[in-house]
């Protein structure tokens, strides 16, 4: 009896000139050229992955906060602790003070201690005026740091936020009733300057603080500018508003942060202070001067 299949030559050639059971004649080209690829390909990984490191190693611009300067000693306190809260939100980075004037260290110190480094000044003022226009950008101009301007830091809807919760700190609540609505009204009182761009800018926060509270906000000046805080006030009274309250809007402290409360005919708020949201937006001023395309240009001298 015979086997019903016959036994295969398995060493035969196929059909197509190759023996059974053989791996084709370029297999060995394949898995060379697969090999080459892997090892293109981490080499790839790993040379994306060193230059990723040394970008991360390379050192950012330094931030300079440039502050005013106040001979009351709560002004300097409120600064320094609005320089921590910045360092506790942006671990590494080089973050350095310089006042204007009053206070240490001046501008140009703090300028010269950073050499020819890339810098970005940022302004702890709340609209522009004399001092974004023509201080800092004499400063910088007389040091060697190549430095970049960011905006000050008003108008913007984080001052708002600050604003907002400073007032709800005093007592403010969102009126209860419609006649409640129309009595109520707030004054933003800011420093003032004799520039009509900081008016400008200072009209912008107190638009954007009473579409979040729902009420009137006219903005007042503690100099330089009109109307004063108990002129709005009285402005405000005229309409029917007399529960009336007072924002200060004043980065920390002050002579002129007093007055304008004591002229507050119901609550006044405290100055922003180190508030979180005022380390946030000093952050942001940071990065918008420092990812720009071009180096932010310096701003036009004012003229005397």
């Amino acid at each position: 009896m015979t086997a019903s299949n016959t036994h295969r030559d398995e060493s035969k050639p196929s059909p197509g000139g190759r023996p059974q059971g053989q791996p084709p004649r370029d297999a060995h080209l394949d898995s060379t050229a697969h090999l080459m690829n892997r090892i293109s390909s981490q080499l790839g990984s790993q040379l994306s992955l060193v230059s990723y490191r040394r970008a991360a190693r390379r050192p950012a611009r330094a931030l300079v906060l440039v502050a005013h300067g106040s001979r009351d000693p709560r002004t300097l306190a409120t600064v320094h602790a609005l320089v921590d809260t910045v360092r506790e939100l942006r671990p590494g980075l080089p973050v350095h003070l310089g006042h204007i004037e009053l206070n240490e260290p001046l501008l140009p110190e703090t300028l010269a201690g950073l050499g020819d480094q890339e810098a970005v000044l940022v302004p702890l003022l709340l609209s522009r005026g004399y001092h974004v226009k023509q201080d800092i950008p004499e400063m910088a101009a007389a040091s060697r740091v190549r430095a970049r301007f960011a905006e000050p830091l008003g108008p913007h809807p984080l001052l708002v936020d600050a604003l907002y919760e400073r007032l709800a700190e005093a007592g403010w609540h969102t009126p209860a009733t419609e006649a409640e609505r129309r009595s109520s009204g707030v004054v933003l009182a800011a420093a003032g300057s004799r520039d009509p761009d900081a008016a400008v800018d200072t009209g912008r926060t107190a638009q954007l603080l009473a579409e979040r509270l729902g009420v009137p906000v006219l903005p007042a000046y503690a100099s330089a500018a009109a109307p004063t805080v108990p002129e709005a006030v009285r402005a405000l009274a005229a309409r029917g508003r007399h529960r009336v309250a007072v924002a200060s809007y004043f980065t920390a402290p002050g002579r002129f942060a007093t007055e304008c409360a004591a002229a507050a005919p119901w609550i006044a708020a405290a100055p922003l202070g180190a508030h979180p949201a005022l380390a946030r937006l000093v952050l942001h001023r940071y990065d918008e001067a420092a990812t720009a395309k071009a180096p932010a240009s310096r701003p036009a001298l004012a003229t005397a």
